[in-house]
């Protein structure tokens, strides 16, 4: 149900709800592909990729993004998510903090919402 190209419709970092983010922006699209991720702008400029694994048999449903580029690349980023048909949610913790177990934001967490692209 992930596989595909998802639009951001939302994000929530440090308790602030919108704030100006690198990955977010008029277009940009992730695509997910088997198990691996990319970020493109409008134009198709790689803004960042790597790769992930899914764990859907705890409580959240767990995800670890390994980014491939940028400051956090090599990193395990710890997260848990959502999927309801065309919605994605997921809420990461900063590298080295324990796996969010709730969909709210405090210090050092990031939620993002995507909707499935038509």
């Amino acid at each position: 149900m992930l596989q595909g190209t998802w639009i951001q419709v939302g994000i929530e970092e440090n308790g602030i709800v919108n704030p100006p983010d690198t990955y977010s922006g008029p277009d940009v699209t992730t695509l997910i592909d088997g198990h691996r991720f990319e970020v493109r702008t409008a134009d198709g400029s790689l803004l960042l990729h790597g790769r992930f694994t899914l764990d859907a048999t705890t409580t959240p449903k767990s995800i670890t993004w390994v980014d491939a580029i940028g400051e956090e690349a090599g990193q395990p980023i710890l997260a848990s998510y959502r999927l309801d048909d065309d919605r994605f949610v997921f809420i990461a913790a900063d590298p080295g903090m324990a796996r969010p177990t709730q969909f709210r934001t405090t210090q050092g967490l990031t939620m993002r919402s995507f909707v499935r692209r038509a």
